[in-house]
């Protein structure tokens, strides 16, 4: 059985480099999907979906729901590994419903925990402006990102507390640190 785990943060808050450190660490064991990094990629391909999927990530705002849903459905179902990381997701309402629906009726991929990292909008903010990786790194994007993110976060946690997945963990120590905790988690999650 394949065993999920989403890990939220704000932009800015390390989830990415910290899932992709943590799976080059177990290669044996563990995949990483970026959820931006799968979107980004189609959108290099030049695909009619790739110009879809930009015209949503350019201003900061959501990709449609379905266009999401399907790209991380087909991640974790073509995932060579049994311990898959998403990061990135879910960053709405609907797209939690929606994946908790999926996984309701899907026998070998189990939802093991919701690990978000915790960071500052200040912090967040210096390091999105700090690392410009595209032309969605500037302020006024960024705000746009933030309140994105934000709207729907306390929902989000408490629909995963109820279910008893939420785990949160200090984004603002060295990312050492951070990987650490985040690895050992997972390590013991997984063991059960």
């Amino acid at each position: 059985m394949k065993q999920l785990f989403l890990i939220i943060g704000a932009p800015g808050s390390g989830k990415t480099t910290d899932a992709g450190i943590i799976a080059k660490n177990n290669s044996d064991t563990i995949i990483h999907y970026s959820t931006g990094d799968l979107l980004r990629a189609e959108v290099a391909s030049g695909s009619e979906l790739g110009k879809t999927i930009e015209s949503f990530t350019s201003k900061g705002n959501l990709v449609p729901l379905d266009i999401v849903i399907n790209t991380i459905v087909q991640a974790i179902k073509n995932a060579p590994k049994d311990i898959i990381l998403i990061d990135g997701f879910p960053r709405s309402i609907e797209q939690m419903n929606a994946l908790n629906e999926i996984l309701k009726n899907e026998k070998n991929v189990k939802l093991v925990s919701v690990i978000e990292v915790e960071v500052s909008e200040e912090i967040a903010k210096d390091r999105v402006l700090g690392r410009a990786r595209g032309a969605d790194d500037n302020a006024e994007v960024f705000y746009n990102r933030m309140k994105v993110y934000m709207d729907p976060l306390k929902k989000i946690q408490s629909f995963y507390t109820e279910l008893g997945l939420l785990k949160k963990i200090n984004g603002e120590r060295s990312i050492e640190e951070i990987v650490s905790e985040m690895e050992n988690y997972i390590k013991i999650a997984t063991a059960n």
